[in-house]
């Protein structure tokens, strides 16, 4: 098969692009590199394999021949608010309706990455695919319009979209600004943590390789919705002490503020899933966590 993926080089995108090729699949692989992820780290992560610099906001995609697009670039993380909300339009909302507009027109089947940010503080846990969207950050906001977006292209020009829903992914190539990538660079470099919030925030955490997984097999669903959650539900003080037993090492903790549109809580359910696709996370938080400290150990430890 033939696919094109977006936002090949980020961390999610170049895990799902390796496994593809790997499955003996064609991939076309684009990004734009933009600087809120590291681009030497992005580099990095396309090493094994070509990527194409493209800013989907500004550039159509001409996808004949295609037989599928993973639409994974997107500008992420809740704190967008203030000056930087124009980006999360322009690479969220601006891309994802040209990319729609491209696989409308070409006939081409659309996974979309989309982020339980959508619920907010959810109505009920674990939060199940029907529950009423209530985002409060920007990102939350602008992903909701995107899935707004792709239900508009299938009514009105028979677009066939899948939407996942990922629940804080985590693992080896995950985002710098993230706290797993944090608390691990610093467990790593002897440095302290910024700890926002309490610590008692609870995350359906889902490992990297369990969401390829999922996304992959999302090309052959039928078009809906579709929550990725991990199988288990850990506070943040869980994962830290966690880290500090794999790590063998104590970690200085620096209490901070909780953040602005940051969610107390997300829980994952995903029976529709398990029942339509199959898929269930089948990595414990241990051993994801694991194996993220033992690349970044590394990675610090390089010259």
């Amino acid at each position: 098969m033939r696919y094109l993926v977006t936002g090949a080089a980020g961390f999610i995108g170049s895990h799902l692009t390796e496994t593809l090729v790997a499955g003996g699949h064609e991939v076309v692989a684009v990004d734009s590199f933009t600087d809120y992820y590291d681009p030497a780290l992005k580099e990095e992560n396309a090493a094994a394999f070509e990527v194409s610099r493209l800013d989907l906001a500004d550039e159509d995609l001409a996808l004949d021949g295609f037989d599928g697009v993973f639409h994974l670039a997107g500008q992420p993380g809740v704190r967008s608010f203030g000056t930087v909300f124009g980006e999360y339009v322009r690479r969220n909302l601006l891309a994802t309706q040209r990319v729609f507009e491209s696989a409308a027109r070409a006939r081409v089947r659309v996974v979309f990455a989309s982020s339980s940010s959508i619920y907010g503080d959810a109505e009920r846990y674990p939060t199940s695919e029907d529950a009423q969207p209530s985002p409060i950050s920007p990102y939350g906001i602008t992903k909701l319009a995107c899935e707004q977006l792709a239900y508009a292209y299938a009514k009105s020009f028979g677009l066939e979209a899948v939407v996942l829903r990922y629940f804080t992914v985590y693992g080896p190539r995950q985002r710098p600004d993230m706290a797993f990538a944090r608390i691990v660079d610093a467990l790593a470099r002897g440095a302290p943590f910024e700890l926002y919030g309490d610590g008692l925030q609870s995350r359906s955490f889902t490992y990297v390789a369990d969401v390829v997984a999922a996304t992959a097999a999302a090309m052959d669903a039928n078009p809906g919705v579709y929550n990725v959650g991990g199988g288990a539900e850990a506070t943040m003080r869980d994962a830290i002490a966690t880290l500090e037993q794999v790590s063998g090492r104590t970690l200085e903790l620096v209490e901070k503020p909780a953040a602005a549109g940051d969610v107390r809580r997300t829980a994952a359910d995903t029976r529709r899933i398990e029942s339509e696709l199959g898929w269930r996370a089948g990595t414990s938080v241990e051993d994801g966590l694991r194996a993220q400290w033992e690349w970044a150990s590394v990675r610090v430890a390089a010259p």
